[in-house]
């Protein structure tokens, strides 16, 4: 049966449509931007240009209004800005021309003296300042209407001016009079070339945009669509899949990144195999012996024996301890397990542990030994570190060497106390280190029942430190054995010394 939230994952748009979707809408804006500012707005931005030009002229023409050299002045700004210059000085009796000069090659009528007090009076009410559309003959045009509406040119605006006027008063009661004129230039042959541009910069800009999505796709696309082709194999079991990542860095390290993971799926589904295997094979050791030891004690008369009895208690309590403790990393490894952190004495727990290995190391010739220069106490909980410390120096015991000694020590350093479990075996390799806290991994590989313990320990013990946030590790030389240690705070300021020591004497 199909899965619907998965076939309407696929209904959507792959990476290649996608890129032509967004590069067609940048395309598409791109020009809209270009056609507005190029073709529709064309006319609003020359007049707006030269309304500044007209102005930054004025305000220099401004400067000079009393030296001699203002017709030199005029003449250049003239020029410049292909634009007609006249200054007119107006005091109460008369109005006298300083300057008149004409670039446009389209030389209106002079101004009367009335038009002349109506354009001082005009820059007057606009604080002596005045941007305008005006006829040759002084009339004012809206400024809202187009001066050429469709950019075609009508005979009624043929006449129409863009004027700037400059209104400067001096002390004395009289004034100057700055008139820029420029004419108002139809652009529809100017349109008409940049709408020609335009075409032919879309058809360039779609080829362009086209060749890009395909260039991208190729380069982006094609290797995702070939890494996720080998991620569904990886969903089916293949781990043996490899990842290429062509291109740019981010795919590589993606490609690099997969492979990573296709190896440790590999990894852990070989450990799954082997711990099924291990497990199957130490559930199945204890099953059958205590099967055993029941039919003989069933079918034997004598052999009811508190010897035989003892065998199936001590079986039935190894099969026990397996189970418990594949409950308890199934908890750790889960979360579920809670911790109960509380302030105890570190040291007396150790001396705790080490009694309860009297009876082992009298009765098997083991022989144990704790060494600590001073007390610690830390803040953790009593109960989880106790089956750390177990696991630890059971796991030295079925592995150290022929002399059968194992050695507990405990230091101080830096207000952090480290607990390490040293034996003499033969040691780890170095490209194994990283895999023996993994549940049931055999350094070499050849499964055999731990002496003591489920051989689980160290997975438990990687799991109840990483509870604790703690600090652990090994140090394994071959041929020289190994020791595993892990470190906590000390909670020097709960618990003194005093404390401490008063409560070992208990």
């Amino acid at each position: 049966m199909r899965n619907p939230e998965r076939c309407k994952k696929r209904n959507g748009l792959s990476i290649r449509w996608k890129l032509i979707v967004y590069f067609a809408i940048f395309v598409a804006i791109a020009l809209l931007v270009m056609w507005v500012f190029q073709v529709y707005l064309l006319n609003n931005f020359y007049e707006l240009v030269k309304r500044r030009e007209m102005a930054r002229s004025a305000q220099i023409l401004s400067m000079h209004l009393e030296r001699e050299d203002l017709d030199i002045h005029a003449y250049d700004q003239a020029l410049d800005g292909v634009m007609g210059v006249e200054i007119y000085r107006v005091t109460e009796n008369e109005i006298t021309q300083l300057v008149s000069v004409d670039a446009t090659g389209q030389a209106g009528n002079t101004l009367a003296a009335e038009q002349i007090l109506r354009l001082c009076q005009k820059a007057a009410e606009n604080e002596g300042s005045f941007t305008g559309r005006f006829t040759f003959g002084g009339l004012e045009v809206d400024n809202k209407r187009p001066p050429f509406p469709n950019n075609k040119p009508q005979a009624s605006m043929s006449n129409v001016r863009l004027i700037h006027l400059e209104l400067v008063e001096r002390g004395d009661g009289s004034a100057y009079l700055i008139v820029l004129n420029a004419a108002l230039q139809p652009l529809s042959t100017t349109v008409q070339i940049l709408q020609t541009q335009f075409l032919w910069i879309s058809t360039i800009l779609l080829i362009c945009a086209g060749v890009m999505v395909f260039y991208l796709y190729r380069h982006i696309s094609s290797p995702l669509v070939k890494m996720n082709e080998s991620a569904k194999q990886l969903a089916y079991g293949k781990y043996d899949v490899e990842f290429s990542g062509e291109g740019y860095r981010e795919t590589r390290e993606l490609a690099d990144t997969l492979n990573y993971a296709s190896h440790e799926l590999s990894r852990l589904d070989r450990l799954q195999k082997e711990l099924i295997a291990n497990i199957s094979h130490d559930l199945r050791t204890p099953l059958t012996m205590i099967k055993g030891y029941s039919e003989v004690m069933r079918d034997i008369p004598g052999e009811n024996t508190s010897e035989n009895i003892q065998v199936v208690i001590d079986e039935t309590t190894r099969l026990s301890e397996l189970v418990n403790d594949l409950l308890d990393l199934s908890k750790i490894q889960s979360g579920s397990y809670k911790a109960m952190f509380e302030e105890f004495d570190l040291t007396a727990a150790v001396e705790e542990v080490m009694k309860r290995y009297d009876a082992f190391t009298a009765h098997q010739g083991y022989h144990i030994t704790f060494i600590s220069c001073e007390r610690a106490a830390v803040f953790a909980d009593r109960g989880m570190l106790l089956q750390v410390l177990y696991n630890l120096i059971n796991n030295a015991i079925n592995y150290t060497g022929e002399d059968l000694s194992v050695t507990v020590q405990q230091t101080v350093h830096e207000n952090r106390v480290r607990i390490s479990v040293t034996d003499t075996g033969q040691g780890i390799e170095p490209d194994q280190i990283s895999q023996i806290w993994d549940r049931y991994y055999k350094v070499d590989k050849v499964h055999r029942r731990a002496m003591i313990g489920t051989g689980l320990g160290l997975s438990i013990v990687k799991g109840v430190l990483d509870l604790h946030n703690a600090a652990y590790g090994v140090e394994s030389q071959v041929g020289s054995g190994s020791t595993f240690w892990f470190e906590l705070d000390i909670l020097a300021p709960a618990l003194g010394e005093r404390e401490i020591l008063e409560q070992s004497e208990e």
